[in-house]
């Protein structure tokens, strides 16, 4: 007896057991079907996310007299990938030479860290009574914190000018003189303030959700051995909340290392005038010329600070979360 496949000479029924056998395994092994797609995901990210550091790497080795050669307009899809039309590792060197590019990212680091350090020492104090006491309104005023971080800064870029350029009155000694703010355009303390406003309250909301979940139980052992409240902050509470810390000072960093606009508002661009890293970069582009090598290179210059400290960051991260469980 002859038995009926359902193929009618299309080749239609081997597709349909073929897909029929597919659907099978995959209810069979799910496993094997998450696996497939979380590899297909991970490697269209990282293709995604590099593709633009190649793209950079590739204007950087193109000599700037082949740069005008490579069409950027036929980029569309599918998307060509490019290839450098030349090969010119110095202008990694070059990007030193023409301009004191190092001196940008000192100010741009140097900025970063200060400010990284301010904000976690009073995001810590903040989140410590925010986390860890009880007052009245303290959600009321949890929730200002937050709101301060939803205005876009343009919306306070004419007050802090006006006020760090000393231009507001602040008060008056009789017969003495009136008392102005500071001037400190071109430098570093017209920006180290505002970013600490800036980027505080983010801080403090990570640093409250991890300080609030530490047992009181440590806390209140560290306090039976003689150690005051800021004491148990700093010697318990911050090293069980590590990843916390660790998460709020690189968001603030990495916020800081890449801001422009206040630094553009509050320096005149120079090296020497704490102008950051942004700033070093667009002195490439002149006004008759446009070095777009050197500004592609200075950019993958700059990005290696911020991966260096990802780096340490993710190790402090794995490592506070292992000396956090072995302490509790």
């Amino acid at each position: 007896m002859a038995t009926v496949t359902g193929d009618d000479g299309d080749g239609d029924g081997d597709d349909g057991n073929a897909l029929e056998r597919s659907a099978r395994r995959a209810m069979e092994r799910p496993w094997t079907v998450y696996r497939a797609a979380f590899t297909f995901g991970v490697v269209a990210f990282v293709l995604i996310t590099l593709f633009p550091f190649y793209w950079l790497l590739v204007l950087a080795l193109t000599p700037l007299t082949n740069v005008n050669n490579i069409d950027f307009e036929a980029f569309g899809l599918p998307l060509p990938v490019p290839v450098p039309q030349g090969f010119n590792p110095a202008a990694f060197v070059e990007v030193f030479r023409l301009v004191p590019f190092h001196r940008f990212m000192f100010n741009s680091i140097f900025i970063g860290l200060v400010t990284t350090a301010i904000v976690l020492v009073i995001a810590s104090l903040a989140g410590y009574a925010f986390g860890r006491l009880e007052f009245r309104g303290r959600r009321v005023l949890m929730v200002l914190f937050l709101a301060i971080s939803y205005f876009p800064p343009v919306t306070f870029a004419i007050p802090i000018f006006r006020y760090f350029t000393g231009g507001v009155h602040l008060f008056t000694i009789p017969g003495v003189t009136a008392v102005y703010s500071p001037n400190w355009f071109n430098t570093p303390g017209a920006l180290i303030t505002p970013f600490s406003a800036l980027f505080m309250p983010l801080a403090i909301f990570i640093l409250t959700t991890f300080y609030s979940q530490i047992p009181d139980g440590l806390e209140d052992a560290a306090r039976i051995e003689g150690t005051t409240r800021i004491g148990a902050l700093f010697r318990v509470i911050v090293p069980l909340s590590a990843p916390g810390v660790a998460t709020a000072g690189v968001l603030t960093f990495i916020s800081i290392y890449n801001e422009f606009f206040f630094s553009f508002l509050l320096t005149d661009g120079q090296a020497q005038s704490w102008a950051p890293i942004v700033w070093g970069i667009l002195n490439y582009q002149g006004q008759y010329q446009q070095y777009y090598n050197l500004m592609a290179a200075a950019s993958l210059i700059g990005v290696i600070p911020v991966a260096v400290l990802v780096v340490l960051a993710q190790e402090k991260i794995v490592s506070g979360l292992t000396s956090g469980g072995l302490k509790e």
